[in-house]
């Protein structure tokens, strides 16, 4: 895209977004929210409480719910990778390593392809 043709797509979207925004600032259902945010955060200030209290008082159970979309942690260490072994059929060459950041088997895996090495492969534990 030109930069003259970016600077009229950019000057199109503000103007939605200019439209946009005054038909919401003219929304009755926005002015009440934003008067009952305003006059609760008042409220907060006046008795130093924070949203954490006010949630608190009013869900006293969401200290143990997970946030929604909050993925659940399991504690515990890492899984230790299992050792491979590689035996290239072509060479004889035997190569063991727990990953794939092994410069011969890069190698290999260039040579002759990923799925043809990874079929190479013996697991020992």
């Amino acid at each position: 895209m030109s930069l003259i043709n970016e600077y009229r797509a950019t000057e199109e979207a503000i103007k939605e977004l200019q439209a946009r925004l005054k038909n919401l600032s003219q929304d009755d259902k926005l002015q009440a929210e934003l008067e009952f945010e305003g006059k609760l955060r008042t409220l907060m200030g006046e008795y130093s409480k924070s949203l954490r209290d006010i949630i608190a008082l009013l869900d006293p159970d969401s200290k143990t719910k997970a946030p929604r979309g909050a993925a659940v942690k399991t504690t515990g260490t890492k899984r230790a990778r299992k050792v491979k072994q590689y035996k290239n059929p072509h060479n004889g060459e035997v190569i063991e390593t727990k990953g794939g950041n092994h410069k011969t088997l890069k190698e290999w895996k260039a040579k002759w392809g990923a799925d043809v090495v990874e079929g190479w492969a013996t697991l020992l534990g």
